[in-house]
This record gives C-alpha cells, sequence and structure tokens, in this order.
C-alpha cells in the first residue's frame, strides 16, 4: 500500500484526489497539509509539511504556486518522492523542480488526464505522417468563463507534442486579426473559447487536401485530473532521483 501526504489537502482538488484514493486499494492518504482547518478528514491535517510527523512514500500537490518553494524545499530535504500538480510556476520555480529532482523523484505533468496523455503521445505519431504531407495544423480549446490563461496549458502541451515530432519546425500563431496574410504552412494555429462552465475541451486539426483528421479529448470533471494524480503517485513512490512526466506513468 502506497502511502500519501496529500498537499492542500482542503482545497477543491485536494478533496476530489481524497475521495479517489479511498476507493483506490493500493495507496491511501495518510496525512493532509493545509492551512485551512475547517473541514473535516479521515486523516490527520498539519498546518505545515515541518508539523508532519506521519511516515509516507510520496507527497500529492494540488495547492497553490505560492507554497511550492516550501515544498520543494522539504521533499529534497527529506528525499521524498513528490507529485506536483499545481500549475501557474514563475521560471524560477520551474528550474528548481529541475534541481529539486537531482535529490529525489519529482513527477510534474502540464496535464494529469491519463486521456490527454495518451493523446500527447498519438499526435507525435500521427505529426510525422500527416504533418509532413502538408496538412495544416489548428488546436481549438475551451474553457469555463473563469480561467484567465489562454491558451490553455494543455492546448500548449498538444502543440509543443506535435512541434518536437517534427524538430521544431513550427511557430505558434495565436491571434489572426492583428495582420490580413495568408497562412503560413509552417504554423500551428491555437485558438481559444471562454463560456460556461466548459471544464476542457481540446480539437486538434489536421487539415489536408479534401479531407480533415481531428483529435479530440472532453473533460467532464475535473475527476479526471485526481484521477491522473493519483497514478501517478502510485507510480513515483519508490522512485530513485528523477524528473518524471505523465508520458512515464502511461509508459
Amino acid at each position: 500500500m502506497v502511502r500519501a501526504i496529500m498537499h492542500g489537502c482542503n482545497g477543491a482538488m485536494g478533496q476530489v484526489i481524497s475521495q479517489i484514493a479511498a476507493e483506490d486499494g493500493e495507496i491511501s492518504i495518510v496525512a493532509g497539509i493545509d492551512l485551512n482547518d475547517t473541514k473535516q478528514n479521515p486523516y490527520p491535517v498539519f498546518a505545515s509539511l515541518d508539523a508532519c510527523d506521519v511516515e509516507a512514500d510520496v507527497v500529492i500537490d494540488f495547492s497553490i504556486a505560492k507554497a511550492a518553494d516550501g515544498l520543494l524545499d522539504w521533499c529534497s530535504a527529506h528525499k521524498m518522492p513528490v507529485v506536483v500538480c499545481t500549475t501557474g510556476f514563475s521560471e524560477a520555480q520551474i528550474q528548481k523542480v529541475k534541481d529539486v529532482s537531482g535529490t529525489t523523484a519529482v513527477l510534474r505533468s502540464a496535464n494529469m488526464s491519463l486521456g490527454v496523455n495518451v493523446l500527447l503521445k498519438l499526435l507525435k505519431e500521427a505529426a510525422r505522417v500527416l504533418a509532413a504531407a502538408d496538412f495544416d495544423i489548428e488546436i481549438l480549446e475551451k474553457h469555463h468563463n473563469q480561467k484567465v490563461d489562454a491558451p490553455s496549458g494543455t492546448a500548449l502541451a498538444l502543440a509543443d507534442s506535435v512541434n518536437e515530432a517534427m524538430d521544431h519546425a513550427y511557430h505558434y500563431k495565436y491571434d489572426r486579426t492583428a495582420t490580413r496574410e495568408k497562412r503560413d504552412k509552417k504554423e500551428i494555429g491555437i485558438q481559444a473559447v471562454r463560456g460556461g462552465t466548459i471544464v476542457g475541451e481540446h480539437d486538434v486539426i489536421f487539415a489536408g487536401r479534401d479531407e480533415v483528421v481531428t483529435f479530440s479529448h472532453t473533460a467532464y470533471s475535473k475527476a479526471i485530473f485526481a484521477k491522473g494524480a493519483v497514478q501517478a503517485a502510485k507510480f513515483l513512490a519508490g522512485k530513485g532521483p528523477g524528473l518524471y512526466t505523465m508520458a512515464d506513468v502511461i509508459g
């Protein structure tokens, strides 16, 4: 049984992860970390990792970016594997993640969904055939009206996956209203839609002569990210130092 500490346990995602872990026979949340102590949990909750005296095999982090430095310092000092699900890191924090992976196992991914990460893998195979055959590539992403970043991190990860397969030969086009010109063959268009309560939809379109191939992923709830985080924690427990991604989890 993998023993996990839930960092940010009383946030929305922390609660969903706790529920999914409770239904999984291979992992158990043995402690939580959160300044908010208003929720009841079936495990002890501490205000900080330094105050936590419960033995564990891995930390799952789904909190806020400003808490990342303390989390990474603690995991490095204790050589504790950590699954970093929090987003919005600064360049300095991203570098710190890389530095800490030299002393302990760190898994960080732009999207924790198992489905999205399978899609990333499939896109590389598709790009080598379709992009090489001069298919145009467009990405359309849709999210709820409270999301502040555009395009989404997932949309950029999808574009990066295609670009990596093509030796980074493409540039990204976010706004076509600024210039009136024909589409460049080496661009990947990325468009964002914001409205309602859309959890997340991503379409990657390969448009060729007289045929179109579309890869789609739809998230119906945030539980898909929580399930991915639990799978990642089970994978990471016991691993040696290194920087891992969800691509390693899905093999």
